[in-house]
């Protein structure tokens, strides 16, 4: 799994061009069909088929599925609408109100928050990294009253700090920058965790 840009033209020219690296050996990444069909939802629950790239290293032989930024690994809501959800929860709003505003079922937004209120220290600690590596003159990040809310700080800070680095990241979500992160991980049971691949994104 590899997380790029939302662009399915760009990723093309990317794999083209040679400009995808595999993530286990650094090799360089070509097309090998698609991963299958799915539906995700995106903000106002309207649902859309999706099927992502797949490619193979010329190197090590390693194949990847090509997964856009604004998806999650095995989530079927955009990575946009579940961070609208933890944001609105870091603020105090209850899992039903939550639903009702972004008309995602109850029992899936009690998930994402049991997801996230149970990882909230290690994403904190994770994105707090993350800023203070891209960012040009880090500073400490002030507490926000919950561990939720912390990790959601840490982040914006993330985000805040590759746009600055990388003015192209501009018009990327803070939670596709999170999902980029996590390699889509953000919210499986195993997160993983590492740099932030800029180029991929671009």
């Amino acid at each position: 799994m590899l997380t790029v840009g939302n662009d399915a033209a760009s990723v093309e020219r990317m794999l083209e061009e040679g400009g995808l690296a595999c993530p286990l050996c650094g090799g360089r990444l070509a097309r090998w069909g698609h991963a299958r069909l799915r539906l995700v939802f995106g903000p106002g629950r309207r649902g859309r088929a999706v099927r992502p790239r797949r490619s193979r290293c010329a190197d090590c032989g390693a194949t990847h599925v090509l997964l856009p930024a604004r998806l999650l690994l095995r989530r079927a809501d955009e990575g946009p609408v579940i961070g609208a959800a933890l944001a609105a929860a870091a603020r105090g709003r209850g899992h039903r109100r939550i639903a009702a505003q972004l008309g995602v079922p109850e029992d899936t937004v009690r998930g994402w928050l049991r997801r996230a209120a149970g990882r909230a220290v290690p994403l904190r600690e994770v994105f707090t990294r993350v800023a203070a590596a891209v960012s040009a003159d880090p500073v400490p990040l002030e507490p926000a009253g919950t561990a939720l809310a912390d990790a959601l700080v840490a982040v914006a800070a993330a985000a805040a700090a590759a746009s600055a680095r990388w003015p192209a990241l501009l018009a990327v979500s803070p939670w596709e920058i999170a999902s980029a992160v996590t390699n889509a991980t953000l919210m499986s049971p195993v997160m993983a965790s590492g740099g932030l691949n800029a180029s991929s994104l671009s």
